[in-house]
């Protein structure tokens, strides 16, 4: 086939070098089966009347006919079509010859290229691999249009293209708040116009860059297949690649890297052509061009080996491929996900549960990575908003239901199942609290949101209120943790999850009970105090008062919240959400300052984000 494609190419080019100088095809058809029959002769024509002389002059001649002879008997030049969609890179027709571009590839060159890459050469490769009708515009480019709780499509659009990327730049990596991360991830998830003066295509790119970055490598691969493959660019392609890499969707990058083949040029790209080549029933093509990258040492050798195998599954692999861990210290996307795809067991040392958050992450979204690792990756996925407390508690239904894992592996299961369905309440009571002491982190709490909300309140479990009221809350579950008013004592934690969860309060919060409440933990009686100063559930005075009296300020700006604040004066929700996040950024919920939540929340309230103001204050003061 390559054969053809460059025996084709060599007497398009017409190449007067000597270095070109190629034989003419071989006719393999039958003789006289290619030679059409020769044209029926044609019909005899009547002769012409002669005319008759006027009595004015000579009757006027017919004009002479092309080729017939004389002075006007020439030959016509034909008219040549030229190949539709063959208009760049090809040799360009002068009196002397044929000049080939400055950068055409030598003929070892193109010996040593795939057809696909031949074609990408002389212009052959479609620029569209969907119907003119088919194709996407880059407008409004996302999965969640705000009929479906996403934010309006011109959020950002009039918005200054430099603050739009450094912000999205800036929030490339962990969130404090789950609440928080829930709320940037609706928001890049939503239909949404480019900012003026930004290319489309970047802009894509870095909302799946970022949600990549957020663990949320599934909401990035809808939101890149929304992009026609024709419309990518390099950064759009590196970020589609990460988002199927983790998601173990290892071949949906095909129809980009089959319509763009010299888009990117690495190791990782070589071997997706390869992949896509196979799977594509060229298997032979995809195994060479495998074993090209291997050759050449364009990729690590366990990286190609995965890619070997993989490729093999296409259905006409022929050999056996050894995966060898020996020698490798890290565990990248490219290897990690083929190796869950390919079922392959990962060496315990490279891959540790709890070490690796971002890969926690990426493991708890692969169906094929072991249930147990799973399920254990689903404490810090939950804690970041990732997974859902529904979702988790699946993962633990599974768990339990499986005949793959002995008692001990099983204990947190039926603890959870305890927590729903014991009998006693205190029983189930008692599971919740277990689950909570065997993981502190937020995760479990996560876990038994619903199971919280099924316990009627009661003095008796007053001392568990406040636990139970921030597992409820976790979920959004505010009703249902309301019901636990006239059980908290003022100054409890309960009591002040309560009055930031409240979804409207008529009478203010005096600044005698916020001070109360300092007895109980002084840094989250700050917290608590930021959240319900931007509410609007304190005074003005009162405020600073106990400001004063904890030692701290809401009256410091910067930078940052003289943005957020413009940007809430405006009454835009999307650039309030981008840049909340931005200051919602961290690892601990110790680097929030007072003033930072205060910020956050007063400008989420103005802009009507209330439910996500109140989620985010209450959040800080159970994990403050």
């Amino acid at each position: 086939m390559k054969r053809s494609v460059l025996l084709l190419a060599g007497a398009a080019l017409a190449c007067t070098s000597a270095t070109f100088a190629l034989a003419a095809p071989e006719d393999l058809l039958p003789p006289g089966f290619g030679n059409p029959p020769p044209p029926p002769p044609p019909p005899p024509s009547a002769p012409s009347p002669t005319p008759r002389a006027s009595s004015s002059g000579p009757a006027p001649s017919a004009p002479p006919s092309p080729g017939a002879g004389g002075d006007t008997g020439t030959t016509a030049n034909p008219v040549i079509q030229p190949l539709p969609g063959v208009t760049q890179g090809l040799p360009v027709a002068r009196g002397d010859g044929i000049v080939l571009p400055e950068d055409f590839p030598s003929l070892a060159e193109l010996e040593a290229m795939e057809t696909d890459e031949i074609n990408q050469v002389l212009g052959l490769t479609p620029k569209f691999d969907i119907p003119a009708a088919a194709r996407r515009d880059m407008e409004k480019v996302g999965v969640l249009s705000s009929k479906e709780g996403g934010f309006h499509s011109r959020s950002l659009a009039g918005q200054p293209a430099r603050l739009v990327s450094a912000a999205l730049t800036a929030t490339k990596g962990p969130m404090i708040s789950r609440w928080g991360h829930i709320l940037l991830r609706r928001l890049l998830a939503s239909r949404l116009d480019a900012p003026a003066g930004m290319d489309p295509a970047s802009f894509v790119a870095l909302r799946a860059d970022a949600l990549n970055s957020m663990g949320e490598e599934t909401v990035a691969r809808a939101l890149v297949q929304d992009v026609d493959s024709s419309n990518y660019n390099l950064a759009l392609a590196d970020a589609a690649m990460r988002s199927y890499l983790a998601t173990g969707d290892v071949l949906g990058m095909c129809p980009v890297a089959r319509l763009q083949p010299l888009l990117r040029e690495d190791g990782e790209w070589e071997m997706m052509q390869g992949l896509c080549l196979a799977y594509d029933g060229q298997v032979r093509s995809g195994e060479r061009r495998l074993q090209k990258v291997l050759g050449t040492q364009m990729a690590p050798t366990i990286d190609v080996r995965l890619a070997q195998r993989f490729a093999g599954a296409a259905g006409e692999g022929r050999r056996a491929v050894n995966i060898e861990w020996d020698g490798v210290e890290d565990l990248t996307y490219w290897r990690f996900g083929l190796a869950r795809a390919l079922g392959a067991d990962l060496p315990e040392g490279l891959r540790s549960p709890g070490e690796q958050p971002n890969l926690d992450l990426v493991e708890v979204q692969i169906p094929a990575s072991p249930l147990l690792d799973r399920v254990k990756a689903s404490d810090e996925a939950g804690a970041r908003g990732v997974l859902s407390s529904a979702a988790m508690v699946d993962l633990y239904s599974l768990l339990f239901a499986s005949d793959q894992y002995d008692s001990q592996a099983k204990a947190p299961a039926r603890q959870l199942r305890a927590a729903y369905a014991a009998a006693d309440v205190d029983q189930r009571v008692a599971a919740m609290r277990s689950l909570w002491t065997a993981n502190p982190g937020y995760g479990a709490r996560v876990l038994t949101a619903y199971a919280a909300a099924r316990i009627e309140p009661s003095d008796a479990f007053s001392d568990d209120a406040g636990d139970l009221i921030a597992s409820m809350l976790t979920a959004g579950l505010d009703r249902n943790a309301l019901r636990w008013g006239g059980v908290v004592d003022e100054g409890s934690l309960g009591w002040a999850l309560l009055v930031l969860a409240q979804p409207s309060r008529q009478a203010a919060i005096s600044a005698n009970a916020v001070e109360s409440f300092a007895d109980v933990s002084e840094s989250k009686a700050r917290l608590l105090l930021a959240g319900l100063a931007g509410l609007g559930r304190l005074s003005n005075e009162d405020a600073r008062n106990v400001a004063n009296k904890l030692g701290t300020s809401l009256d410091r700006t910067g930078a940052w919240s003289s943005k957020l604040e413009r940007a809430a004066a405006t009454g835009n929700a999307g650039l309030v959400a981008l840049l909340a996040s931005v200051g919602m950024q961290g690892d601990s919920w110790a680097g929030m300052t007072p003033r930072q939540l205060y910020t956050i929340v007063r400008a989420l309230d103005q802009v009507g984000l209330s439910a996500e103001a109140r989620m985010i204050a209450a959040e800080a003061v159970a994990r403050g």
